[in-house]
């Protein structure tokens, strides 16, 4: 098998170092808007360096992973889709919602595989919640508490290109929500804050945010992120019902002291962003791709699925813009997949 990555900065590398070693993948073709830096790659790996995009499809490859930038999405999901190749692609497909239903309804059209990149759903601590949940332990699930917080922010130049915090980062909270619970959103209320550094306020952005969701079953669900999070990078999630009470992300490494005289101390060694957290996520993600294309197994997450994620964040935006409660019925791209 051989497949062309598209994309070759930091979770492009990744994705290509999975590839480069795996037992069922031939060859790698990769190509990024920086030559050199593909070039580098690919004389790293031992693969094959191409000038651009239009050399991927020519030269033949049986998939595509794409990890560009997130405005190059849509346009490269449809370009494979017509040649007929499968796809990985990182979240989200685009950064509005015209241009997801247009990349969507090019795969369906197709009747190629687009599987997209939300990596928590490999995550061992994810699994392992999504099980407690549906097999009962938990009882009738009453609220859920999650966060993201990164340690440091971004490259300013860099925010006005990611969609702002609820696409960007609490999307894949979004995501994860409803995969670990089963249920759908169906009421958003939002709130954000840019009251850190300026670079936020002169993208229209927000440093920190938060989301009150209320689920199809009653359950209510929390949600909070923040680009300023100095001890460390911060992901967890809490699922309280009337049995019991889990946490994902809560370790040796987690990022928080407590003040208790008999509480734990403070990690030695705090996660410190999210490739290095979700390491082993990343790598199982690719390998359920291989096993897509080769045909040994279902699509665990497609372009729909990332479709009802997008549609949160944008309600979230729509809600802490207006200042109001929103409904999902008011975002378009509605009719949303049974969960699995």
């Amino acid at each position: 098998m051989r497949i062309g990555v598209i994309g070759t900065g930091r979770i492009g590398t990744i994705h290509a170092n999975t590839l480069s070693r795996h037992r069922d993948v031939g060859s790698l073709i990769l190509t990024d808007a920086n030559a050199a830096r593909a070039q580098e790659l690919a004389h790293r790996l031992g693969e094959t360096a191409a000038p651009g995009v239009e050399e991927i499809f020519r030269w033949g490859v049986d998939a595509v992973v794409i990890t560009t930038a997130t405005s190059a999405h849509a346009e490269l999901i449809g370009r494979a889709a017509r040649s007929g190749l499968p796809v990985f692609c990182e979240k989200p497909i685009a950064l509005d919602l015209p241009g997801s239903l247009t990349a969507i309804a090019e795969v369906e059209a197709a009747g190629t595989v687009l599987q997209m990149g939300f990596q928590r759903r490999f995550d061992a601590g994810y699994t392992g919640a999504r099980e407690a949940v549906r097999s009962g332990r938990l009882g009738r699930l009453h609220t859920v508490r999650a966060l993201t917080s990164d340690q440091a922010p971004p490259d300013a130049a860099w925010l006005p290109l990611s969609g702002g915090l609820y696409r960007d980062t609490l999307i894949h909270d979004f995501d994860v929500l409803r995969w670990v619970t089963g249920r759908e959103v169906t009421d958003v209320y939002a709130a954000g804050s840019d009251a850190g550094p300026r670079m936020f306020r002169e993208a229209g952005d927000v440093d920190t945010a938060a989301a009150l969701l209320t689920l199809d079953d009653g359950t209510l669900a929390t949600l909070t992120a923040t680009r300023m999070n100095g001890a460390g990078y911060d992901v967890r999630m809490e699922l309280a019902g009337e049995r019991d009470q889990i946490v994902v992300g809560l370790d040796d490494r987690t990022p928080i002291a407590s003040t208790e005289p008999t509480g734990p101390p403070a990690a030695d060694k705090p996660w410190t962003g999210f490739l290095e957290r979700f390491g082993p996520a990343y790598e199982a993600e690719l390998n359920a791709f291989v096993e897509v294309v080769r045909g040994e197994r279902a699509n665990p997450c497609d372009g729909r699925e990332a479709l009802q994620a997008l549609r949160i964040a944008e309600a979230c935006e729509l809600s802490r813009r207006e200042r109001r409660p929103v409904h999902l019925a008011e975002i378009a791209g509605g009719s949303p997949p049974a969960v699995a």
